[in-house]
């Protein structure tokens, strides 16, 4: 590696990445050239253009079904999309031309996968083509308008183990060629959400992934700071789609997020601030709409001021065991855990009992499996349509009294279950989806505006 690119990276660059609203458009992405122009050196994650996953994902599925000639007519109308993009986003002919053999390159390969067979490999090809497009595009508008710029493919360095968890390691070790590889530049531009698999196949992180592709580069790299911009100026303290006069939150801990996050904050990654938790990089939330707000800032210390915010979690189901075998049963709960994680199904929330466990779930892929193998410890019943609703915060900080204050908030609302005491940053309760906007609500009302 020459020394001055060596140089540029143990000074610890910064790492931005945009969501596929920011870069929605010509227009947004020119936007996103001038936030990222300046002057400082950065890697850059971008994510498809808004709309392109949702695409790609229903050519997949035609395909899934053999439905070529409707697969064929929506690539089509894709393809055609991306070809007015790149006559709107470029000044001279020679850039035209190559955006547009960007562009056929990747359908191509869509296009490809209408004849013969169709599996996961080869709808995880075409997930990906959404970011390997949006990224050489972007860098090629960088270098158009002056600032030297390079592709850094992800393929070349993001990885995931056999269990599908991000391979850090060989992220680490796979970085700092790549870069070496690409170049001395001003400006490094990569994809996010796409990897490659413990068999070397494309894959992806996921939806939503490209934030978790920014955090898993920070650490790598030992980044300054990680930036994740949006379309909203950071987290607010609940949800503005079904709550009124919610407020930005200034600061948060990394714990405070993670538990936002997994319980359901759309703004952020579940899995995003854990890399940058370990390096302990701070992490800021932007609005690539308004640049000038200074978002949310995450990192390992909460400002303690307690209660923080709110968020709910749907697609949960409630399932309790009653058994008299239960009392004063020695591996009674370890049978029961044991059946969940034969069936690769994660637990969020527990509650027990001398004669029952209720838990929740939000993955019912092997539903009928897990119930078979319960009904053998006991009566079963499942609950659907549920949502877990967290309430996250410094909560030691709070007076005494605060699991009463959350009760007293939710008086009239249906609760099926409580979890308070595992974490001293969350406290959750689940009750029916239909009384979601209602409990988010009544928790604005009585605790976070009162």
């Amino acid at each position: 590696m020459s020394r001055k690119i060596l140089k540029d990276i143990e000074i610890k660059m910064k790492v931005l990445k945009f969501g596929g609203t920011s870069v929605g458009s010509p227009a947004n992405m020119r936007a996103v050239m001038k936030l990222v122009a300046d002057g400082e050196k950065k890697i850059v994650v971008l994510s498809a253009m808004s709309g392109t996953t949702n695409a790609l994902v229903e050519i997949s599925n035609f395909l899934h079904k053999k439905n070529k000639e409707s697969a064929s007519i929506a690539i089509g109308k894709l393809e055609a999309k991306y070809k007015e993009v790149v006559d709107e986003l470029f000044s001279t002919e020679a850039n035209i031309k190559t955006g547009l053999a960007v562009v056929k390159d990747s359908f191509d390969t869509v296009k490809s996968f209408t004849s013969g067979s169709f599996g996961e490999v080869g709808e995880n090809t075409i997930l990906a083509q959404g970011e390997l497009i949006s990224t050489q595009l972007f860098t090629l508008l960088m270098n158009e308008n002056g600032y030297v710029t390079r592709l850094l493919p992800a393929l070349d360095f993001m990885k995931i183990d056999e269990d599908k968890a991000a391979d850090l390691l060989y992220i680490r070790e796979h970085i700092r060629p790549v870069i070496e590889k690409a170049g001395e530049a001003e400006y490094y531009v990569t994809q996010g959400f796409i990897c490659l698999d413990a068999d070397g196949n494309i894959n992806n992180l996921q939806r939503g992934g490209s934030d978790y592709t920014a955090s898993l580069i920070g650490a790598a790299i030992d980044a300054e700071e990680i930036e994740i911009w949006t379309d909203i100026d950071g987290f607010h303290n609940n949800d503005p789609r079904f709550v009124e006069n919610t407020r930005k939150i200034e600061q948060l801990s990394f714990n405070e997020v993670a538990e936002l996050a997994y319980f359901g904050a759309k703004i952020l990654h579940p899995q995003t601030v854990l890399p940058a938790r370990i390096q302990n990089i701070p992490v800021r939330l932007k609005n690539t709409m308004n640049p000038a707000d200074s978002g949310t800032l995450i990192t390992d210390k909460s400002d303690g001021k307690g209660i923080k915010a709110v968020a709910a979690k749907d697609g949960i189901t409630a399932i309790k065991i009653r058994s008299g075998r239960m009392l004063m049963a020695y591996g009674f709960l370890k049978n029961i855990f044991e059946i969940f994680e034969r069936h690769r199904t994660p637990i969020d929330m527990i509650s027990t009992s001398e004669v029952a466990v209720s838990l929740t779930i939000d993955n019912t892929t092997n539903i009928e499996l897990i119930k078979k193998e319960l009904n053998k410890f006991g009566t079963v019943e499942i609950d659907t349509d549920m949502s877990i609703v967290c309430i996250v915060g410094d909560i030691i900080q709070e007076e005494k009294g605060f699991a009463s204050k959350v009760f007293n908030a939710l008086n009239g609302i249906p609760i099926r279950m409580i979890s308070y005491g595992g974490s001293k940053y969350n406290i959750s309760v689940l009750v029916p989806t239909s009384h979601k906007k209602s409990t988010l609500q009544a928790l604005s009302n009585n605790l976070l505006n009162n």
